[in-house]
């Protein structure tokens, strides 16, 4: 196992002096909800029982301007019903239920795992702002990692939190599809250039995109030269787990909490969350 880890936010507790330091990080991809309560207060516990430290989940705003935890765009998937999220107010919200649990907000989230680290993917454009003030409200700046798939999103997050004066350390942050493809295209090739990417901390990327082979050895050299950690997702079977571990990546994402807690007792340090702070 490394000794230390690249990178310096906060948020990453596996650099060097960190409670993590030298370990992969292990993400809950959307908690540990076998019965499909994904993104659930209760699939967000019984992750952090398994011993996560670092649960992945998805933020969506409400008509009336609430951030929510909810992955798809509509209900109809995991409540059965047809609307938008961005379709219904926090009320209309509340009364539905995914395998019996309630859709919890962000900030409930925060409040209660009041040590657990988010990896938060902001899934629409009214959930940057929503969640730039949660993050400020709370004091959560280290707590949280901002993820999208639309670059725009991440940035107007950290902007709003540059400009809300706050003089701690910045938000963590990964990029978005461009930037993960620019540094994965460069970064199969030659070294990063770190002053690219000097608004993000990690690359956060699957391990394969259709035929093409996303995460190889040299890619993980070249980011972690330019200070970039690599978190792979979303991972589910204990020999791929086993393989991105060897080669040297620094977290990994997975569906299977309970698969990726075994593998991670046995070759990083477990469970995370009784040192997350």
């Amino acid at each position: 196992m490394d000794t230390a880890r690249v990178g310096t936010a906060p948020y990453l507790l596996n650099t060097a002096g960190s409670a993590l330091a030298g370990s992969p990080l292990a993400f809950a991809h959307r908690g540990f909800a076998p019965d499909g309560a994904e993104n659930t207060l209760k699939a967000l516990a019984a992750a952090h029982e398994l011993g996560f430290a670092y649960l992945e989940t998805d933020v969506r705003a409400t008509k009336d301007g609430v951030l929510v935890v909810f992955h798809d765009e509509d209900l109809s998937r995991l409540a059965g019903d047809r609307r938008r999220i961005a379709d219904c107010t926090a009320a209309e919200l509340s009364a539905l239920r995914v395998k019996g649990e309630p859709i919890p907000t962000f900030d409930e989230l925060l409040l209660a795992f009041p040590r657990a680290h988010f990896n938060v993917d902001v899934k629409d454009a009214g959930s940057a702002a929503l969640l730039a003030k949660a993050i400020v409200r709370h004091g959560a700046h280290e707590r949280v990692l901002v993820a999208s798939f639309g670059g725009r999103r991440r940035r107007t997050v950290q902007r709003l939190l540059a400009g809300s004066g706050h003089r701690g350390p910045r938000l963590a942050a990964s990029p978005g599809v461009p930037g993960v493809a620019a540094a994965v295209l460069l970064g199969n090739l030659a070294p990063l250039p770190r002053s690219a990417f000097r608004a993000v901390d990690v690359l956060q990327v699957p391990e394969r995109r259709g035929p093409i082979r996303v995460v190889t050895q040299k890619f993980i050299d070249n980011a972690h030269a330019a200070g970039l950690q690599v978190h792979v997702w979303v991972v589910n079977d204990e020999p791929a787990m086993l393989r991105l571990l060897e080669m040297g990546v620094d977290g990994i994402m997975s569906d299977r909490a309970d698969v990726l807690a075994r593998v991670m007792g046995r070759h990083g340090i477990w469970p995370q969350n009784r040192r997350d702070g």
